[in-house]
């Protein structure tokens, strides 16, 4: 008997471990379920970036980008395209894989439906106008009329470049009804000029793209100052104008040979909204490795910038603008950083309310140990209350024997060790209540 008392006193309850463990337990794995709705999952280890023809500014960036990016395990697989336009076209297109794409600034402009967010200001693109020496014997061409009824290459049909050759010229009155306009490619248009089966060309590129390169070193060849670039700027919001100073490509030679005055629509980055922002952040840090540095066209840390060109900023690039590399990224590897930052997000719920259930579980559970003892204690009160009452409305051994199962239920009741003093308390006013019985009932 001792023995089992013993045992019952050590151990505690599991009905009572059970009626409160299982709901704490549950409301944890609700939190945990409710925690993980909102995690993303782990990176893709590919990213597909539509960039442009053969030989154009944007594959060379993608190029460069690819290298970023493969040091954290990120595969970038290139997609060619026509130009700005196709790439828009692309990451508007939900069947198409492209996760994002360079879009020159002017190129189109953020819709109801649209999902596509902007990396910022990546660069400038300027607009260089190369037209044949003979066309101007003697001088230089500078205004946008004076190719009127001539043969001009403007770009393919899919690109930034002949959206923008477009609209410079039909500003300027010149249009398919009187000039020979062709959809020729950067490469294509410079054989078209250097063999005179063209007069002009129209070509948006960094000016180490090789198109420009070529033409800017090609005998016969020359390049357009835009003499009225103030005030393409006012009309069309998204150009900004530029000077090529004197020998800035060539010094030795002097090219050029005098300041040209250019305007430049300014390139981005588009994302779509899905993209995984981990991927966004590489994205970012390789944009400041390959802009960040000083440039013809811009100052040491100038690109990338946080204005818009067309599209609204991403959530990601306005922090990284406001804050740089993301803090776990400083520290640790990529793939360690994306995997804490993953689990933050179920951390943080789960914390939340592992807290209060570490805190008021004991406590719940005290209390129904406590309400047992408590509830044989009433059943010890009415029925003292009875015998004190109307002693003779039973006799002595029909008390005893109600006394008795009240204490049987005590002895049988699972208490724990902390809870041994009340136990003990409770068994000694079961003996009060006896000696009331006794003495009410007639035995001194």
């Amino acid at each position: 008997m001792v023995r089992k008392l013993r045992s019952r006193l050590s151990k505690a309850s599991l009905r009572d471990l059970l009626q409160v463990g299982l709901p704490s337990l549950l409301l944890l794995v609700l939190g945990f379920w409710a925690a993980a709705q909102f995690i993303r999952p782990a990176p893709p280890h590919q990213l597909i970036l539509s960039t442009g023809g053969e030989g154009s500014t944007y594959q060379r960036f993608a190029a460069r980008y690819k290298e970023v990016l493969a040091r954290y395990g990120i595969d970038l697989v290139e997609l060619p395209s026509a130009g700005s336009v196709e790439n828009l076209q692309r990451l508007r297109d939900d069947r198409s894989p492209v996760d994002a794409g360079f879009v020159q600034g002017g190129t189109g402009s953020a819709g109801d439906n649209d999902r596509l967010l902007s990396l910022g200001s990546l660069f400038y693109e300027p607009l260089w106008i190369f037209y044949r020496a003979d066309l101007a014997p003697g001088g230089r061409l500078d205004r946008l009329t004076q190719l009127r009824g001539r043969r001009i290459a403007i770009g393919p049909a899919a690109s930034g470049t002949h959206q923008l050759a477009l609209e410079l010229l039909g500003a300027n009155g010149v249009t398919a009804a009187n000039t020979r306009l062709s959809d020729q490619a950067d490469l294509a248009a410079v054989s078209a000029l250097k063999s005179g089966k063209a007069d002009a060309a129209f070509i948006v590129g960094a000016t180490q793209s090789a198109a420009v390169w070529l033409l800017l070193y090609a005998d016969g060849i020359r390049l357009m100052s835009v003499s009225q670039a103030e005030a393409y700027t006012r009309l069309f919001p998204y150009l900004e104008k530029l000077t090529l100073p004197a020998g800035a490509v060539d010094l030795a030679r002097d090219i050029p040979a005098h300041d040209v005055t250019l305007v430049a629509p300014m390139a981005t980055l588009l994302v779509r909204a899905d993209t995984h922002p981990a991927l966004i952040d590489l994205l970012l840090q390789a944009a400041t490795e390959v802009h960040g540095g000083p440039g013809i066209f811009q100052k040491p840390g100038e690109f990338p910038n946080a204005t818009e060109v067309d599209f609204p900023l991403s959530p990601e690039a306005q922090r990284y603008y406001k804050s740089g590399k993301p803090f776990l990224q400083r520290y640790l590897p990529f793939w360690a950083a994306t995997l804490i930052d993953r689990m933050v997000v179920m951390l943080v719920p789960l914390l939340a309310l592992l807290i209060p259930v570490l805190k008021f579980a004991p406590q719940l559970y005290g209390w129904r140990v406590r309400s047992r003892i408590y509830r044989r204690y009433g059943e010890l009160k009415f029925l003292e209350a009875e015998v004190e009452r109307e002693p003779g409305a039973r006799s002595r051994d029909e008390w005893l024997e109600r006394l008795d199962a009240i204490e049987a239920g005590v002895n049988r009741m699972p208490t724990p060790l902390a809870f041994s003093d009340m136990f003990y308390t409770l068994r000694g006013h079961v003996g009060l209540v006896r000696e009331t019985i006794l003495r009410r009932t007639g035995v001194p």
